[in-house]
C-alpha cells in the first residue's frame, strides 16, 4: 500500500477534524492517526512500516496545521518566493536563484485543497467564474492563484513570502541594496514629505523598500493605504487600510483603486500610500500631488526612471479626460519629486540602481530628470557575480526642502 493511497484514506477518516479549528494540535492528530493505524493492523490485517507511518503523520500534521508539502519552504527564511506549476513541479527562489525542489503534491485535488485553505482567511474565492485571484496570507505573504482552463498544467500558485528579516533601512544597507549615504537620503526624504515613486519590475524589491521607509513616518500622521491585496504592514497606530473588492458571483460590486483613492481625499489624510498604480487612478494621484498632498508614496512597474514616467503618463490617459500630453507631463513634473528604481541583477542580488529627481519644469514638452545616486556595474566575473558600486551624481534641487522641514542632512553625501 503506497503512501499516497494511505494519505488519501486517512484524509477521509480525519475529515471531521477540519482544518480551521484553532484548538487543533499536533498531538491530537498524531493520536488519531496512530489509533487508525492500530485499527487497520488488528481488524484489517494491514501492516505499515514505522518509517512510512512517521512520514505520513508528519505530512498530514503539516497539512492540517500548516500548508502541507509547502510548510518546510514557508519555514525556510532563505526562500523568498515559491512557484507551483501544477501538483508535481514546485520551484523556489533562494538566494536570488530559481531552482526546482523535490516537493510535490499527491495530485491536483491535493493542491486545490491547499489553495482553498489559503483562501479561507482572506475571504476570496477562485472558481470557473473567477479563475484567478490575488490575496495575502495572515503572515503578510502575497499569493497569486490561476486555475484551469486558464492554467493548462494544473493550478499555478505563486507565493511571495513576507520577509521579517528586513525592517530597517540599515537592513537594506547590510544586504547591499543601497549604501549608507543613500539610506540617510531616503530617511530624510520620508521625514521631509517628498513625493516618491517606487519603480521596478516584479520581484525587484519595490514593496519591501516602501514598507521599510514607511516606518520612518511620524506616528502622529494619519496614513491611508490603498491596495489590491493586503501586503504592506505599517507599524504606526493611526493607519487606515483600504482594500479593493473583486466582483461577486454575479459580476457586480467591483470596487477599484480609483474608487478608493477618490474617497481617500475626503478622509483628511496626512499621507497616502498607493500599493500600485496601474490604471485611471494615476490621474487622481497626480491631481492629489498637485493640490497640496505631500509625502505620497506609490509603486509602479517600470524598467527605468524614464519608463516610470512614461507609464504614469500612459495610465493617466486611461481616465479619459482628454487632456493634452504636455498638460499631463506638467502635472507629473510638478507633483512627483523622486523616483527610486529597483532592479534584480543577473546574479540574483537586488539593488536600487537609480535615485532620480523629477524637476518641476519641462524642457519644451519633455520632463527633465536629474540622477542623484546611481549603481554602476564595473564587470560580471566568471561565476556570474556582478561587481559594481554606488555613485553620487548630483545634489537634488529640492535640497532646501530639508532645511524648511527641519530635517538635518549634510550636503556632503551628494559629493563623490
Amino acid at each position: 500500500m503506497d503512501i499516497k493511497t494511505i494519505k488519501k484514506e486517512l484524509r477521509k477518516e480525519l475529515s471531521f477534524l477540519g482544518g480551521a479549528d484553532a484548538k487543533l494540535e499536533e498531538e491530537i492528530i498524531r493520536d488519531r492517526i496512530t489509533k487508525i493505524f492500530d485499527f487497520w493492523e488488528k481488524e484489517k490485517n494491514r501492516t505499515i512500516d514505522n518509517a512510512s507511518k512517521e512520514k505520513v503523520i508528519k505530512e498530514l500534521c503539516d497539512e492540517f496545521l500548516g500548508w502541507g508539502p509547502l510548510q518546510k519552504l514557508m519555514d525556510d527564511p532563505n526562500v523568498t518566493e515559491i512557484m507551483i506549476n501544477g501538483p508535481f513541479k514546485v520551484y523556489i527562489e533562494k538566494n536570488g536563484k530559481k531552482v526546482i525542489t523535490e516537493v510535490k503534491f499527491d495530485d491536483e485535488t491535493h493542491l486545490r485543497h491547499a489553495v482553498e485553505k489559503m483562501l479561507i482567511p482572506a475571504g476570496r474565492r477562485v472558481d470557473e467564474s473567477y479563475p484567478y485571484v490575488d490575496f495575502s496570507l495572515t503572515d503578510g505573504s502575497r499569493v497569486n492563484v490561476i486555475i484551469p482552463p486558464l492554467s493548462v498544467g494544473g493550478a499555478t500558485v505563486t507565493i511571495r513570502k513576507f520577509l521579517r528579516s528586513i525592517s530597517l533601512v540599515n537592513d537594506l544597507v547590510n544586504l547591499g541594496t543601497i549604501d549608507e549615504r543613500m539610506a540617510k537620503f531616503l530617511v530624510a526624504c520620508i521625514k521631509a514629505k517628498v513625493n516618491i515613486l517606487f519603480s521596478g519590475a516584479t520581484g525587484s524589491g519595490k514593496t519591501t523598500t516602501l514598507e521599510v521607509l514607511s516606518s520612518y513616518i511620524n506616528p502622529m500622521e494619519r496614513i491611508i493605504v490603498i491596495e489590491d491585496t493586503l501586503e504592506l504592514t505599517l507599524r504606526q497606530e493611526h493607519v487606515v487600510r483600504l482594500l479593493t473588492r473583486p466582483p461577486n458571483i454575479e459580476g457586480k460590486g467591483t470596487i477599484e483603486i480609483r474608487d478608493l483613492f477618490i474617497n481617500t481625499l475626503r478622509m483628511r489624510p496626512t499621507r497616502i500610500i498607493l500599493g500600485e498604480i496601474r490604471g485611471a487612478e494615476a490621474m487622481d494621484y497626480l491631481q492629489a500631488l498637485n493640490s497640496g498632498h505631500r509625502g505620497c508614496l506609490a509603486v509602479i512597474h517600470a524598467s527605468s526612471p524614464f519608463d516610470a514616467l512614461t507609464r504614469l503618463e500612459t495610465t493617466a490617459l486611461y481616465a479619459g479626460l482628454y487632456m493634452p500630453v504636455w498638460a499631463i507631463r506638467k502635472q507629473i513634473a510638478s507633483g512627483v519629486d523622486l523616483i527610486i528604481q529597483h532592479d534584480q541583477l543577473t546574479d540574483g542580488t537586488r539593488k536600487i540602481t537609480y535615485m532620480t529627481e523629477v524637476l518641476d519644469r519641462l524642457n519644451g514638452e519633455e520632463i527633465i530628470l536629474n540622477d542623484i545616486f546611481r549603481y554602476e556595474i564595473d564587470k560580471v566575473d566568471l561565476e556570474g557575480k556582478v561587481m559594481g558600486s554606488f555613485k553620487a551624481k548630483n545634489t537634488p534641487l529640492f535640497f532646501p526642502l530639508f532645511k524648511k522641514k527641519g530635517v538635518e542632512l549634510s550636503e556632503d553625501i551628494f559629493k563623490e
